[in-house]
C-alpha cells in the first residue's frame, strides 16, 4: 500500500467478476499500488459479512502488511451503505492502542477518519506529534471537519508542521472545511500567509478571506504586482470583496486568462459601485 492516503481510486464496475479470495490476494500481494487499491475499493463495495470477517482477521494478524490491508478495507467498507460501523470502529480503536508499525498506524488513523465518529478525535490527537509525517498527515484527515476544541487545537498545531503536505492540509482544514471563526484560527491562518510553500499560503489566504480578515490585502496586492497570479488569489479577492482591489482586478483582465469567469466574479464583488464595475 502507498504511504499517502489515496484521494482517488480508479472505479471498478460493481459486477467485477473476481472472487473475494482473488480480491484479497490482489490487495495483499499486488505491487502496483493502483491495482491493489482497485481491489480494496471493490471489497468496499461488496461490504458483505464475509468481507468484514476477512478484514477483521487481517487486522489481528502478526504480519504488518496484512494488518495494514485489513485497516484499509475496514475504512470505507460497504459503499455506499456503510456496513458494521460499530464493529469496524472497535477493531480499529483496539489496533490503535498497540500498533507500533508506522505504516499500519497511518492506515488505522486514515480508516478511522472515514467513520466520522466523535471518539475518533481523541484517538487521532494522540498521534499529532508522531515522528512519521504520514501518520501526522492521517491525523489531519481524521480531524478535518471536526469542530471540538481538541480537534481545532491540534489542527492549529499541525498547521505549523515541518512537513509541507501536513501543514498544507491542516491549513486547508482550518480555513475551508469548518465554519468556525475564532482568534486562534485567524492567527494560525495569518501565520501561514508567508509560508515558503505557496499552496499553504494560498489556503491561508482563502481561509482568511472567508472570515473577512483584511490582513490578506497586502498579500493580494503583492500577488498582483508579482506578475504571476494564482486562481486562489482571485478566489480570495472575491471573498474579501474589498473595493481597493477593484482597479487591480480590472488591470488583470488585460492578460490573465486562467479563469476568466472567476475573475469577473471577483471584479463584481469588489466593485465600489455599478458605474465603476467595468
Amino acid at each position: 500500500m502507498t504511504d499517502v492516503i489515496p484521494t482517488t481510486v480508479e472505479w471498478t464496475p460493481p459486477d467485477d467478476p473476481r472472487t473475494i479470495d482473488e480480491l484479497m490476494m490482489t490487495a495483499l500481494c499486488e505491487t502496483d499500488e493502483d491495482l491493489a487499491w482497485d481491489a480494496i475499493s471493490t471489497l468496499h463495495r461488496r461490504g458483505t459479512r464475509e468481507v468484514v470477517d476477512r478484514a477483521v482477521a487481517l487486522c489481528r494478524s502478526a504480519c504488518a502488511v496484512e494488518r495494514r490491508v485489513g485497516a484499509d478495507i475496514l475504512g470505507k467498507l460497504g459503499l455506499p451503505d456503510r456496513t458494521c460501523l460499530e464493529e469496524r470502529f472497535r477493531t480499529l480503536r483496539d489496533m490503535a492502542e498497540t500498533e507500533q508499525d508506522h505504516r499500519v498506524l497511518q492506515a488505522i488513523v486514515a480508516a478511522l477518519s472515514h467513520l466520522k465518529r466523535p471518539e475518533v478525535v481523541a484517538i487521532a490527537c494522540r498521534y499529532k506529534s508522531h515522528e512519521d509525517p504520514q501518520v501526522r498527515y492521517a491525523v489531519v484527515h481524521a480531524l478535518i471537519g471536526q469542530t471540538d476544541r481538541e480537534a481545532i487545537a491540534t489542527l492549529v498545531e499541525l498547521s505549523r508542521d515541518p512537513e509541507v503536505h501536513v501543514r498544507d492540509w491542516a491549513t486547508f482544514g482550518l480555513g475551508s472545511m469548518i465554519e468556525l471563526d475564532t482568534p486562534e484560527i485567524r492567527e494560525a491562518l495569518a501565520a501561514r500567509l508567508a509560508d515558503e510553500d505557496s499552496d499553504t499560503g494560498y489556503e491561508a489566504m482563502v481561509g482568511l478571506a472567508r472570515l473577512g480578515d483584511r490582513r490578506i490585502l497586502p498579500a493580494l496586492i503583492s500577488e498582483r504586482e508579482s506578475g504571476s497570479v494564482c486562481v486562489y488569489a482571485v478566489e480570495a479577492a472575491a471573498l474579501i470583496a474589498d473595493p481597493g482591489l477593484h482597479p487591480l482586478l480590472i488591470e488583470l483582465r488585460e492578460w490573465w486568462d486562467v479563469a476568466p469567469d472567476q475573475l469577473e466574479e471577483a471584479i463584481r464583488a469588489c466593485s465600489p459601485g455599478p458605474t465603476e464595475a467595468t
